[in-house]
């Protein structure tokens, strides 16, 4: 029967499936995009006992797709952290869902599979900005400090390269990244022996440069509001340095907002990491909007609604 892994392109979509398929190798049909080509159940067109693994996105925004999977026959496999909303009872359905801020989907794999790959579960939650979580999973690893920073390291890049408007944005496809990785049951022999690592923290590192020169466009002691320009490197590096940010500032909200070429904004948020809630709650009460309750993002958001998006931004957090 055939098989297809579905997965976010990010550093937790990327380690999360590569996690199972070191414990569970099979061939598979990739599908997968840029972190915010999250609607990707639509792509898949299973029948009756084939097996699709979803990965890293939202139950909720691929509801439509997952019903009809079931009912076509599939056997599902979903894990992820992302908000659900009400999660079918089915018998095709095996669920993995938990949306605690301190969760990633790469963790929450590592719990299902025993901690065998635990070293990349721990460079995806580093990934996503859990840094905290990251280094109390790591525990049993018995790693250093500079071993620690360099799964840090590995699995930002690994994230920062899922951020663009389209995949003509990014360094690697997702799915070509992973095959990269794929090798590779040790992180560190990843970094050491494949240059897409090289290349990736160079332009990651070259990117918040950039990025670092920019002055917040509205705010208050609580949020900041922050516009780069509609540029390959800004569109790369929107995420990353959201989650710089709120390292650097932990009793902030930050949202980091650019407008595309249809004038819409797309806008990253990142909730206070002194109290990681909220930032699903505004997004979703706007267009496009959804995401987690510590990271959350808007897809387009309309440029008369940028006012608003401000204010709410600045209401949330006060």
């Amino acid at each position: 029967m055939p098989s297809f892994d579905v997965f976010n392109g990010d550093a937790d979509g990327l380690c999360a499936l590569h996690q199972l398929r070191l414990a569970a190798p099979c061939e598979s049909e990739l599908v997968t995009g840029v972190k915010r080509d999250i609607a990707l159940l639509g792509r898949v067109e299973a029948g009756e006992g084939d097996q699709v693994t979803v990965l890293d996105i939202s139950l909720d925004k691929n509801r439509d797709a997952l019903l009809s999977l079931l009912q076509a026959g599939a056997n599902i496999s979903y894990f992820d952290h992302h908000f659900a909303g009400d999660i079918p009872e089915h018998a095709g359905l095996d669920a993995h869902i938990d949306t605690s801020p301190d969760v990633c989907t790469s963790l929450l794999v590592n719990h299902h599979l025993g901690g065998h790959f635990l070293a990349w579960a721990v460079t995806a939650a580093f990934g996503d900005n859990l840094h905290a979580a990251a280094r109390v999973a790591a525990i049993p690893l018995g790693l250093g400090e500079h071993e620690l920073e360099r799964l840090c390291v590995l699995g930002e890049c690994l994230n920062y390269n899922g951020y663009g408007v389209s995949e003509d944005d990014l360094f690697f496809h997702p799915a070509a990244l992973y095959r990269r990785m794929q090798p590779y049951a040790d992180p560190f022999a990843f970094i050491a022996d494949d240059d897409a690592f090289a290349t990736l923290e160079a332009g990651m590192n070259d990117d918040l440069a950039q990025a670092r020169g920019v002055k917040a466009e509205s705010g208050s002691e609580h949020a900041a509001l922050f516009l780069l320009p509609n540029t390959a490197w800004a569109r790369r590096v929107s995420g990353v340095f959201g989650n710089e940010l709120a390292r650097d500032y932990p009793d902030r909200a930050h949202a980091v907002a650019m407008q595309l070429d249809d004038g819409t904004y797309r806008i990253s948020v990142r909730a206070p990491l002194s109290r990681k809630s909220g930032a699903d709650v505004l997004c979703r009460a706007f267009p496009t909007g959804g995401g987690r309750a510590a990271a959350a993002g808007i897809n387009a958001l309309p440029e008369s609604m940028l006012e608003q998006f401000s204010a709410a931004l600045i209401s949330a957090y006060s």
